[in-house]
């Protein structure tokens, strides 16, 4: 079983599990999106801040697309209204 180690830097909390290959996988209870690899401590929590990154832009992404894809379905809903069908 590899060992876990919780670490923080006093602004983010990330678990360290020591990889069979060598270093570490590197998680967080904060975000459990955030799964990242690293093989230092220091590089674990430059890793981390890069995938938190990504990850909220991605999420920033989804929003944006889920928000035009409801203002497009609601046109079409609208356009739909006064028409009658035979």
């Amino acid at each position: 079983m590899a060992k876990k180690y919780n670490v923080s830097d006093g602004k983010l909390l990330l678990i360290l599990e020591e990889a069979e290959e060598g270093g570490f996988t590197v998680t967080s209870p904060l975000d459990p999106a955030l799964v990242t690899e690293a093989d230092t401590i220091s590089e674990a929590f430059m890793m981390a801040r890069d995938a938190m990154k990504t990850i909220a832009a991605s999420r920033r992404k989804s929003m944006r697309e889920e928000r035009q894809l409801s203002v497009s379905r609601r046109g079409k809903n609208k356009s739909r209204k006064g028409r009658v069908t035979p």
